[in-house]
């Protein structure tokens, strides 16, 4: 946890789930600067009055540190990440502030914007795609008179950042850099043309995706490659089990749903849950899954939270996870091992983790220490297929022999016990 000392007031902030181990914080320069903007100007830019501003809307706040930090004027949070909102809702509660008040309204990527909005506060994200699709739906919602503000670290701001606001709203220019921080000014014109919003995209998979070859992804904005298949998800379709004889399914971390999808449509009797913490994935998984099953919807879960943590213990057969290793511009593996340790809980004896990752990653020695095996089903020069089996009965239960057995190097081990490398789609 750390301290945010802004002109507005000092404030605990940590990011979501709360990790004493985690080192990183919950804001950045960027945060700073657009709330010193906002308190005392910067340049020929004025500070903003937020006490007689009307509606404040604040796009893409990561931790809720803007939110929390101008919770006084009352502002409605608009995110994609339900980490974030859950982080934004844990720092108000700790700053005294809460949302059951009405102080502060937490909306999705996915709910219709305030009717009006007076002042619109942009934390530019990582994903330009994300910034386009929310950025025209915002723009009938804003008015010549909306002061737009924008922030984010210089690596994270290009021409084509400040071409969107221009193309979508107005005039655009930034501000000279402080602490590798910027500021973006945009003024909104009603001059302005417009075109539709080119998201959600839809295309039809290769005969390369494997399981995945002839089906139809529908990809809202802000997901991993939103505009194609990613190379490590069409490596997973080529491997992943799909005759899982009515199997429960999790595709966590699910993405446009393709991986979950493809298991619905070679197993019918399968059901497939599937979860991620981005609000735009879900939906799109969800248009993915009605574009290609065309059975009963009643056999597919679509949850967005906290990995599989809302599921029951011992509630799954198979998880499938593509995991992501970064957390917005930062590299972590913690995510990932988050979401095996949740696996875990969620898997039933002998139920089954397939990951696919970076071979770099290293995620096989982390696998083997929470399951006690690990083993590998496809490999190429970049990417590698994992496979771990939850045991019969829990670790600490497991004999002096079970351990002595494991922890033989493979090649002394009798050949029962040695790992199967195999590339079979049975489970």
């Amino acid at each position: 946890m750390n301290r945010l000392t802004t002109p507005y007031g000092s404030y605990e902030l940590t990011r979501f789930p709360e990790d004493p181990r985690d080192r990183l914080r919950a804001w950045d320069a960027a945060d700073e600067y657009l709330l010193r903007h906002l308190h005392s100007g910067t340049g020929d830019r004025g500070p903003v009055d937020l006490a007689g501003a009307g509606q404040i809307t604040v796009l893409g706040d990561r931790w809720g540190a803007l939110t929390t930090a101008l919770a006084a004027y009352r502002p409605t949070q608009i995110t994609d990440s339900y980490l974030a909102r859950a982080g934004t809702a844990a720092n108000l509660d700790r700053a005294g502030i809460g949302t059951a008040k009405a102080t502060v309204r937490l909306l999705t990527t996915q709910d219709a914007p305030p009717e009006r909005i007076d002042v619109l506060l942009v934390r530019v994200p990582k994903s330009l795609a994300l910034l386009e699709d929310q950025l025209y739906r915002l723009a009938p919602h804003v008015h010549e008179g909306t002061v737009v503000v924008g922030t984010g670290m210089v690596k994270e701001i290009h021409t084509s950042t400040l071409n969107l606001f221009e193309r979508i709203l107005g005039p655009t220019r930034t501000s000279l850099a402080e602490k590798k921080a910027r500021l973006i000014f945009c003024t909104p014109t009603a001059t302005t043309r417009r075109e539709a919003d080119p998201w959600p995209v839809t295309y039809t998979l290769d005969e390369e995706a494997g399981s995945g070859a002839g089906l139809t992804a529908v990809n809202h904005a802000g997901i991993f490659c939103a505009d194609r298949l990613d190379i490590g998800t069409r490596f997973f379709l080529q491997s992943i089990p799909t005759n899982t004889n009515g199997a429960r399914v999790v595709d966590l971390g699910c993405g446009n749903g393709i991986v979950g999808t493809a298991v619905a449509v070679a197993d019918p009797d399968a059901e497939v849950v599937f979860t991620d913490e981005s609000y735009q994935a879900v939906a799109s998984a969800k248009a993915t899954f009605r574009a290609n099953v065309h059975r009963d919807r009643e056999r597919a879960d679509f949850l967005v939270g906290d990995g599989v943590a809302m599921l029951d213990a011992a509630s799954a057969d198979l998880v499938l996870c593509n995991p992501p290793f970064h957390s917005h511009q930062a590299t972590t593996d913690a995510t990932a091992l988050r979401m095996f340790a949740q696996s875990r809980k969620v898997l039933r004896p002998r139920g089954e983790l397939w990951v696919v990752a970076n071979r770099h990653m290293g995620y096989h020695t982390h696998l083997r220490r929470l399951f006690g095996n690990s083993e590998v089903v496809a490999s190429e020069p970049r990417f590698v297929v994992l496979r771990a089996v939850k045991e019969d009965r829990p670790r600490q239960e497991r004999t002096p022999q079970d351990r002595q057995r494991e922890e033989r190097p493979r090649e002394d081990r009798p050949r029962e016990d040695r790992p199967r490398q195999d590339r079979s789609r049975r489970m």
